[in-house]
């Protein structure tokens, strides 16, 4: 880290201390409000770590969901059972859904483009179907009780640590090689890359962060369920990736924001109209399917564009 970014760094952390007692008293912040901006940043890391992957390394990957739900389960388990600190279960379950990411990686990422997606796609239903079958973790009643650990403060210093972890690894010479690896993947090989590694080192990473945001989320919700690590999540943390921008770091946290906020304009919109509300999310699918359209046709670089 460069001098200046450990300033910046070790300034932010008393900044954040203050903004989380602001922000926690309900007589002084809305706690719909607060919801809302902890939500941001736990989507802002999922979609970082997607575009890790698929941004930066070129591998599209639609199972991240799968690497969530373990996050999350996993430290429910710990905290609600053995009621284990935050930090020692969010480590656990990051470190758990690093080792998911080697175990699907070495075999998978020896595939390329749709074959890939289809394999990520069945890690990340395979990972619900279990769940939704293992009584311990609550089954198809899902996981409630969770106590609420997380804060503004844990999240925003998480993702503050995922940025700068991205952003330090793309100006590295191992995010050089993920880059290259992106652009051409047979002149990568002819270099001498071990193609196979980089991919496997990336995806682990990426579906470490992915398990933090979901550690992070099931300490925030207080209940999670199968039903909240679908496909169709999967398709939202792409959603952000794009809309931010894939490949750069920055883009996808703010498609990761603006994501979250989309979906409570929507409702504030059906509700004014109840016949459209009973069908709200036929609506929010057809609304997401529509408006990654319109981002890859208009604008396929992403709000975000190069600028990075």
């Amino acid at each position: 880290m460069s001098k200046r970014a450990l300033i910046i760094f070790l300034l932010s952390i008393p900044f954040l201390f203050i903004l989380n007692y602001f922000l926690s008293n309900p007589s002084l912040f809305s706690p719909y409000a607060l919801q809302i901006i902890v939500l941001m940043g736990i989507n802002a890391i999922l979609a970082i770590s997607w575009d890790l992957i698929a941004g930066v390394t070129g591998q599209f990957s639609i199972g991240h969901a799968g690497f969530m739900a373990i996050g999350a389960y996993s430290s429910a388990f710990l905290t609600l059972n053995y009621h284990i600190p935050l930090i020692f279960a969010i480590l656990f379950s990051a470190f758990l859904s690093l080792l998911a990411g080697f175990l699907v990686g070495i075999p998978s990422l020896r595939l390329r483009g749709d074959y890939l997606a289809i394999a990520t796609l069945g890690f990340g239903e395979i990972v619900r179907v279990a769940i939704l079958n293992m009584n311990s973790l609550g089954g198809a009643r899902g996981m409630k009780g969770i106590p609420i650990l997380s804060s503004f403060f844990s999240v925003y210093f998480l993702l503050a640590i995922s940025l700068w972890l991205c952003l330090s690894l793309l100006k590295s010479q191992q995010g050089r090689i993920l880059l290259s690896i992106r652009e051409n993947e047979v002149a990568s090989q002819m270099m001498g890359v071990d193609i196979v590694r980089y991919k496997v080192l990336a995806f682990a990473f990426s579906a470490c962060l992915a398990g933090i945001a979901g550690a992070l989320y099931a300490h925030w919700t207080s209940f999670i369920h199968p039903d909240s690590f679908t496909f169709m999540k999967s398709i939202e943390i792409i959603l952000m990736g794009v809309i931010g921008g894939m490949g750069t770091i920055y883009g996808a946290a703010i498609g990761g924001a603006i994501v979250t906020l989309l979906p409570e304009g929507l409702r504030l919109l059906l509700e004014q109209n109840p016949l459209l509300y009973q069908n709200k999310e036929f609506i929010r699918m057809l609304f997401f399917a529509s408006l990654l359209m319109i981002f890859i046709i208009l604008r396929p670089q992403g709000i975000f564009g190069k600028k990075e």
